[in-house]
């Protein structure tokens, strides 16, 4: 192993031995090269004044090189703000105004010890860090059967880890803390458990509320107790866009420093809470008490980025740090909220009318992007291929009886359209059941 790798190994087992026995093997031999080429081009930037010949960047004019046709197209931007390469961690001006957001929208994470946010490329890249660092084969990543399917590929194809499932609704349909605390419990074996907690959730748009939040808390804490180690990573990518009575923080707020068992883990980004999805900017951040814990995994996780995609698009983290710093930031980001409730709402009052019988139910959702329909007598895949062959519609289905409906996509004036053809869908569906 690798001396770097090791000195990192024995950093994080000195501050905290549980945090240290769920590195995977990967996460255990990750390293960032502190003698290499970028270490060298850094120090160069600072003290080459005469000529610097170590990365390789282009330049001209004491700028970077650049085409006429890209630039003018982009001429608010001062060309050093996009052609360089940004740092690996990302530009130091956008963690630092990405923690100041998280604290303001978090105030549960005031005078909490948390890292500063890396900058990975979107939500997706900082999900496969986790499972880098922390999942190998046969590890348990615990989800609700309602879940976003790319876990599967992040966590169970690429890193060989078991997928283990819980009901994400109990019997009064509120999240289900404890089928998730069974879950957990049932890894005690192993003493071991990622957890990946996803609100508003994908794909029905639920949040919890307070108190479910602390129950869940509590979920995580008698798995700690219980001797299991826990990864708890909250997927916020919806984060904020919370419409009616739910929790209205990132659970990272109380999952960071909740039992030295625990290592929270925020993964988020500007893609969906700033309408910027191809922008392909998100963040990872750690919470621990020690600082030393902090940088070593901070280390580990740059080393993961060097080896894959070195580093993120300097571009786009140029352009959400002026959103972010921009006087008319919050007044913009409020009326697209204000867009996305009131589309929420109208689905609701729509399935709420009574004007669709009993042909369906749906899942309790307060936020996001999404909500899903329960299909009574009628299979999810053959609506949602009606729908398309012959309405020209497109939904998504989910096992036999969900079909999901992104209501973000639709304006409002055209929901009511929208909701009466899956219900002329699924009257088509059943009625070529019942002839056969």
């Amino acid at each position: 192993m690798n001396p770097l790798a090791q000195q990192l190994n024995e950093t994080i087992e000195r501050e905290n031995p549980h945090v240290h026995a769920v590195l995977s093997d990967l996460g255990k031999a990750i390293y960032f090269p502190k003698v290499g080429i970028l270490s060298q081009s850094a120090e160069a930037k600072a003290k080459a004044n005469k000529f610097n010949a170590t990365i390789g960047i282009a330049t001209e004019g004491g700028q970077p090189m650049h085409l006429k046709v890209i630039q003018e197209t982009l001429s608010a931007y001062n060309p050093k703000d996009l052609y360089e390469y940004a740092p690996p961690a990302g530009k130091p001006e956008l963690r630092t105004a990405w923690r100041t957001k998280m604290l303001k929208e978090t105030p549960s994470l005031e005078g909490k010890s948390f890292g500063n946010p890396i900058v990975t490329n979107a939500l997706t890249h900082g999900l496969s860090i986790v499972a880098d660092l922390f999942a190998g084969p046969g590890d348990a990543v615990v989800i609700p059967n309602k879940n976003w399917e790319n876990y599967e590929l992040t966590f169970g194809v690429r890193r060989g880890a078991e997928i283990v499932e819980y009901p994400l609704y109990d019997e009064q349909y509120k999240f289900n803390s404890a089928a998730l605390r069974e879950a957990l419990l049932a890894q005690k074996d192993k003493g071991k458990a990622i957890v990946l907690l996803n609100f508003p959730n994908n794909p029905t748009g639920y949040t919890p509320g307070v108190q479910e939040y602390e129950e869940i808390t509590a979920a995580i804490h008698d798995a700690a107790e219980a001797g299991v180690n826990v990864v708890a990573v909250t997927d916020d990518a919806y984060f904020g866009l919370f419409f009616e009575d739910s929790a209205q923080e990132s659970l990272f707020g109380k999952l960071a420093g909740l039992h030295p068992r625990v290592l929270a883990v925020k993964v988020d980004g500007a893609t969906k809470e700033e309408y910027v999805w191809g922008f392909r900017v998100g963040f990872i951040t750690y919470a621990s008490e020690s600082a030393d814990l902090l940088n070593a995994l901070e280390q580990k996780t740059l080393g993961i980025i060097r080896a894959t995609i070195s580093s993120g698009p300097h571009p786009t983290q140029t352009f959400v740090l002026h959103a972010l710093n921009s006087p008319d930031f919050e007044a913009q980001k409020e009326e697209k909220f204000a867009i996305m409730k009131g589309r929420a709402n109208r689905v609701k009052e729509l399935l709420d009318s009574g004007r669709y019988g009993d042909v369906w139910t749906y899942y309790p959702f307060n936020s996001g992007y999404f909500m899903c329909l329960k299909l009574k007598n009628a299979d999810a895949e053959s609506v949602r291929q009606r729908l398309l062959d012959e309405y020209g519609i497109g939904t998504i289905a989910l096992g036999e009886t969900d079909l999901r409906v992104a209501f973000s996509c639709i304006e409002e004036t055209h929901l009511e359209e929208l909701y009466d053809t899956i219900y002329q869908a699924v009257q088509d569906v059943m009625s070529a059941k019942a002839s056969i």
